[in-house]
């Protein structure tokens, strides 16, 4: 699978790009929300971990207009985010992100929210 981290802090793209790339996948990160959005306008993942709390382009606005651009092809969009109350799950889940990965985060979590296990 090829599979984009987005996250403004490298050491939390580090981790979990370690282990996909260990398990053979190709992994490309990015550390903004506007560079994510040029990359898939370019090439074609299977999946994105992406970040809720960037500066500027925030990861729910990056989901929203994903989604809202999408033909057939429909990408899997997994929230990578520390903010586990109710109504901020509820307005990812809105935006249209497949699953939510809580930080911190395990492998077996981070493999399951990817559906690779």
């Amino acid at each position: 699978m090829k599979i984009l981290i987005v996250d403004d802090h490298p050491i939390n793209r580090t981790l979990p790009a370690t282990w996909l790339a260990r398990r053979g996948h190709e992994v490309v990160e990015r550390g903004d929300g506007l560079q994510a959005l040029e990359l898939i306008a370019q090439e074609r993942f299977d999946a994105v971990l992406l970040d809720i709390g960037m500066p500027g382009l925030s990861g729910l606005d990056v989901c929203r207009r994903l989604r809202a651009s999408e033909g057939p092809d429909r990408l899997h969009i997994v929230a990578y985010t520390a903010h586990a109350i109710p109504e901020m799950l509820d307005e990812m889940r809105e935006a249209g992100f497949d699953e939510i990965l809580i930080k911190p985060i395990n492998e077996d979590g981070l493999l399951r929210v990817l559906r690779l296990t």
